[in-house]
């Protein structure tokens, strides 16, 4: 596996991909690799996970947030379901 640094990077491209890594919740490292290798017509990671990437990231936060609201009930534990 080769490495590379590149030096001199515009501050508005940096808090671009800050930005991004955040929103993808991916190292700005790996961020980085998948645009190269989107870029490059080249397959991006590989793993399992790859297959889902089209449906990461396509809810708000509000809308996100919503949705944990609404599933709220689920998450509690009634003992009276679990009597005997």
């Amino acid at each position: 596996m080769a490495s590379i640094t590149i030096h001199d990077i515009d501050r508005r491209l940096n808090e671009r991909l800050t930005d991004e890594s955040r929103r993808r919740n991916r190292s700005k490292n790996q961020l980085i690799k998948e645009i190269l290798s989107k870029e490059m017509g080249l397959p991006v990671g590989g793993s399992y996970a790859d297959d889902y990437r089209e449906f990461c990231g396509v809810w708000t936060a509000a809308e996100a947030a919503e949705f944990a609201e609404s599933q709220r009930e689920l998450e509690r534990v009634d003992p009276e379901d679990w009597k005997e």
